[in-house]
């Protein structure tokens, strides 16, 4: 409301004090829209040590660039992913959640989403697409082709689980390396897609400059090219899946504050692995088979383990995925 806004704005302390009141936790709603948040919260911060201040905003980027340099070294950051599969498991069981699997992949995690009736989740998926991307995303920086980055968009969810190639997308998309590199780091600083780098230390064979693109939420991929059919009428399905369980395992590391380095393998004679982790000093190659009939168990290529011998291997299916996520 304007008259927060303007009772935030004061730099009197006793004044500030009066509005604050003796809370000692306060949670500041799109922060964003607040002018010279950064600074404020950097003086109720120093002159009130006492208070906790929790700034959320649904504009990220925005966010993050008005208050990055006031508050260099007094505060963290936090990224509120869609629901989690542990999270549901507050309010359902595993059978119940393995049940909704296929649902998850068509229709994804968000709260406004999750376990709405299909015309209602497909409904919202594209309000929520359409305007963060129209809202949020296009005010930045100087993007004044909304056609382009749609276009891109579009063409970075076809491709889900490949490889992806800036001189390939600039060729589709009759536009500049350069600019699609600009528009691919905005997309990732908004928090729509995420990267993973190719993994490669010894073999000459390996993909060393390789990068492939994922979503955070499936539901705003599957809205971006209007599919939202069964798994028995997709050919993506393999894609979703590797999506879904990456974006999963990333939210378990955050969540347990675990920080490991990811990546993805893959040699020039199509050898590959879907992700690699690193903690420790300790290797972890994982593949991806939504049905596969020998889940859990070891598969080892040969070519990786020679070369990065000590390495652990699995397989994440429908069956076993629980154990990768929880």
């Amino acid at each position: 409301m304007i008259e927060n806004k303007t009772a935030l704005q004061t730099t009197n302390s006793s004044d500030l004090k009066g509005f604050l009141g003796n809370y000692q936790l306060i949670v500041l709603d799109e922060a964003q829209y607040i002018p010279d948040i950064g600074r404020i919260l950097k003086f109720v911060s120093d002159t009130f040590p006492e208070i906790q201040l929790i700034a959320n905003g649904s504009s990220s980027f925005e966010l993050g660039n008005r208050i990055s340099e006031p508050l260099t070294g007094r505060s963290r950051e936090y990224l509120l992913y869609p629901f989690s599969l542990t999270e549901l498991l507050t309010i359902k069981d595993r059978i119940e959640i393995n049940a909704d699997l296929e649902r998850i992949l068509r229709f994804g995690l968000y709260p406004e989403v999750y376990d709405k009736p299909e015309n209602e989740a497909i409904e919202e998926l594209n309000q929520i697409s359409s305007n963060y991307l129209y809202k949020d995303i296009l005010q930045f920086e100087t993007i004044k082709r909304p056609g382009l980055l749609l276009n891109l968009l579009n063409a970075l969810a076809l491709q889900l689980g490949n490889e992806v190639s800036l001189n390939e997308l600039s060729r589709m998309l009759a536009e500049t390396i350069p600019t699609i590199q600009r528009y691919l780091d905005l997309l990732e600083k908004t928090y729509v897609i995420f990267r993973l780098r190719s993994f490669s230390r010894n073999l000459r064979k390996e993909i060393a400059k390789g990068q492939k693109i994922y979503f955070y939420d499936l539901g705003i991929r599957n809205a971006l090219i209007r599919n939202f059919n069964p798994l028995n009428l997709r050919n993506d399905t393999g894609g979703l899946w590797e999506n879904f369980c990456i974006v999963e395992r990333m939210k378990f590391n955050m969540n347990r504050r675990r920080f490991v380095n990811s990546w993805f393998w893959r040699t020039y004679d199509q050898k590959e692995v879907d992700l690699i982790e690193e903690e420790g000093g300790k290797l972890t190659a994982v593949e991806f088979k939504f049905r596969d009939k020998n889940a859990g168990k070891k598969r080892v290529i040969k070519e990786f383990q020679d070369t990065y011998p000590g390495s652990t291997f699995m397989t994440v299916s429908n069956k076993n995925y629980w154990d990768f996520i929880s």
